[in-house]
């Protein structure tokens, strides 16, 4: 798949911006605070219906206006397909091919994008909050029933941790209510681990084998989901269901005392192992950013593997943080078969024909022009 056209109105830096995207691989070139992120996360934005840089949908509205809109036009196997993406101070709306969508669920995952970020570094080394919002991103795009699910356990968690802090604060003293609260709970839960652990397999599989490419065959990288009970990726959901209920009666009186949800979901973490050894406490920065780049390679493929169609890669001043040598290895990866955008400020000292060859825009103070 690949975004043809791409229009913005009051979005960040940009009043109006209307433009049309070749299908290989665009350059957004400019200096800094210019503008040329704030495009690339509109892209982002419009297939994920959120930002990855803000959780406040308000930064993404230009300043002094009431809404910003993004639309674009996605090709895919089958045809032409307009997005639509109104954001204001109510909440979003969107549309799929100019019908209003009465769920975001419904709306996520007809285009999909993977980006790659100089944050994303900190998928490895950051906190587990981190790995667990890509987990939700990645498997919400290829998973509609993941992407309620995931809303629905959001929604039972807040209810469950109100109801703790009245029975801490003596508000409420029926803990018959809490059970109600810890069944669903438990339901929601065991959904959300089980289909974690069959991404996370199947993020294995392609991340093992492009990473040892990229180490010249010297590093094996081990992608291990950490659960916060004691289950494995062999467990069933019974299995799974009947770890939280054990688990959750050893904790009541703790979870009482400090009124929050001891484990679950939100409580999980990844962890990435090279050669045996864990790369966030052991790595090297550049085995850990060969560990980032061998995920965000990895995800492609899957995406694939899942939907039949490569999603749109959006590298946003990504290439000046790797070396050469990765440089070209997620050229070389990418070249002739994923639409991909890069930002920089410029392309001296990147030498690879698929940079020559690309689309080059650039951007100045909130405008965008096509380099003929």
């Amino acid at each position: 798949m690949y975004i043809e056209q791409l229009e913005l109105v009051h979005y960040r830096n940009y009043d109006g911006l209307k433009v049309e995207f070749d299908n290989n691989v665009n350059v957004i070139l400019g200096e800094n605070a210019q503008g040329k992120t704030n495009v690339m996360e509109s892209i982002y934005v419009l297939a994920m219906a959120k930002s990855h840089r803000t959780s406040n949908d308000k930064d993404l509205i230009q300043w002094d206006s009431d809404y910003a809109k993004i639309k674009g036009r996605v090709m895919k196997h089958h045809g032409s397909l307009p997005l639509e993406l109104m954001i204001s101070k109510k909440g979003k709306k969107a549309k799929l091919n100019h019908l209003e969508q009465s769920k975001l669920s419904q709306y996520i995952g007809h285009m999909n994008v993977v980006m790659f970020a100089p944050e994303d570094l900190h998928l490895v080394k950051g906190s587990p909050q981190v790995r667990r919002r890509f987990i939700d991103m990645e498997i919400g795009q290829i998973s509609a029933v993941y992407l309620h699910d995931s809303s629905l356990y959001q929604k039972i968690l807040r209810q469950r941790n109100h109801y703790l802090k009245q029975l801490q604060s003596r508000k409420q003293h029926d803990r018959t209510m809490l059970d109600v609260f810890t069944d669903q709970f438990v339901e929601s839960a065991a959904k959300i681990i089980h289909r974690r652990f069959q991404f996370i397999k199947l993020l294995q599989q392609w991340a093992e084998p492009i990473h040892a490419g990229i180490s010249r065959g010297l590093e094996t990288l081990e992608v291990v989901y950490k659960p916060s009970i004691s289950v494995t990726e062999e467990d069933d959901f019974q299995t799974i269901e009947q770890a939280f209920r054990g688990k959750f009666e050893d904790l009541r009186d703790r979870e009482i005392d400090r009124g929050v949800t001891l484990i679950g979901p939100h409580r999980d973490d990844l962890q990435f192992l090279v050669n045996g050894h864990d790369v966030q406490t052991f790595g090297s920065q550049g085995q850990q950013r060969t560990t980032a780049l061998s995920i965000k390679l990895a995800e492609i493929e899957l995406i694939h593997a899942e939907i039949g169609e490569y999603p749109i890669l959006l590298l946003d001043d990504v290439l000046s943080e790797l070396d050469d040598y990765r440089q070209s290895h997620l050229l070389n990866t990418i070249q002739g078969k994923v639409q991909t955008f890069v930002t920089t400020t410029s392309v001296e000292g990147i030498d690879h024909q698929t940079l020559k060859e690309a689309t080059t825009f650039v951007v100045e103070k909130g405008s965008m022009i096509r380099q003929i």
